[in-house]
């Protein structure tokens, strides 16, 4: 194994050019991929009885991994959904050490046979319309920050945008012409535009109005102006929302606003592949999971307006029994 690379030089190209230059992640998915490869090392660290620094690519043995997953679920309590997180970011690196070293391929090839849990997919929320106009109703329309939040939370619902896209939004990518849009940076340093409502431009255009004309500072900022953070994104979104219409006890995140803008297109009969455009999607099946949920508010709405009597059987549906006094009467009679 003489000129192999060591464990370390491995684990500094694959987070400095692999990752952010050769896949082209977001610093938030490298942090996630740096968070699992840190467990790993721990726990390899500790099962042999040694320094981190002393750690050799051989470590990197595919039954570690999987004794290392199984520790996840046990023994820190993560989710199956965070178990197959850390095992998505692990097969990463194997595969960029399998490069690197060709010996480290047949361990590389025994973990990408470890199959990934299934988990059931989490619960698409979103805000019916009514709960998207009482939102806005309850806003407060006075304030430091009053026009700052209005202006987010419409953004949000007019885009669709991811929060990171949202943080990393600058001046430039605005477009407040007669056909005002905005150009967003998501997933996979892909880029994608996006139309903006009447509404929404005449609310970007009070925010910056009074702010310094440079093309690169943020759009939504902090009290002492800086870009808002993701933390902070989110904090300004669950105060609004907190307590009123479609939260049932439950927080609204930004990416709440993010599935009610997929949702609402698709009922104003805006086309699939449209939308998958509008919000970014690689795979046109995770933008289908909406039109699944528009089909099932359709079939609740038709069961619900069903009558009495179906007639192309001829069976009575059992009805709900109405007081009704005339009719009382009429059966104490006979």
């Amino acid at each position: 194994m003489n000129g192999s690379p060591t464990l370390g030089q491995l684990l500094r190209s694959f987070f400095e050019d692999y990752l952010p230059c050769q896949k082209g992640l977001q610093p938030t998915t490298i942090g996630s991929y740096r968070d699992a490869v840190v467990l790993y090392l721990h726990f390899a660290a500790r099962e042999r009885r040694c320094k981190l620094v002393r750690l050799q690519p051989r470590d990197l043995a595919c039954e570690r991994v999987v004794r290392f997953l199984r520790h996840l679920e046990t023994q820190r309590g993560n989710t199956v959904a965070t178990r197959n997180q850390r095992l998505a970011a692990l097969r990463s690196l194997f595969d960029y050490a399998a490069e690197r070293m060709p010996e480290l391929l047949a361990e590389a090839q025994r973990l990408a046979g470890v199959p990934t849990k299934r988990t059931p997919p989490p619960r698409t929320r979103f805000l019916q319309r009514d709960e998207v106009e009482s939102l806005f109703k309850r806003l407060p329309s006075s304030g430091p920050r009053a026009l700052r939040d209005h202006t987010l939370l419409l953004f949000l619902y007019n885009t669709g945008a991811r929060v990171q896209e949202v943080a990393d939004l600058r001046i430039r990518h605005l477009d407040l012409g007669p056909r005002s849009q905005v150009r967003l940076h998501g997933k996979g340093d892909k880029w994608r535009v996006c139309p903006l409502w009447a509404l929404t431009t005449e609310r970007l255009r009070e925010l910056l109005a009074d702010r310094p004309e440079d093309a690169n500072a943020p759009v939504f900022v902090s009290r002492t102006g800086q870009a808002l953070t993701r933390f902070g994104l989110y904090k300004i979104v669950r105060r609004h929302s907190a307590g009123g219409p479609g939260s049932n006890g439950q927080a609204v995140t930004p990416h709440t606003w993010r599935h009610t803008a997929a949702v609402h297109l698709l009922e104003a009969g805006v086309e699939v592949n449209v939308i998958r455009a509008w919000l970014g999607h690689v795979s046109l099946d995770t933008t289908h999971r909406y039109a699944e949920i528009t089909v099932q508010m359709k079939a609740q709405a038709l069961e619900a307006c069903e009558p009495p009597v179906a007639a192309s059987t001829g069976r009575h549906r059992t009805g709900r029994w109405r007081h009704d006094e005339s009719l009382l009467k009429w059966l104490r009679s006979l």
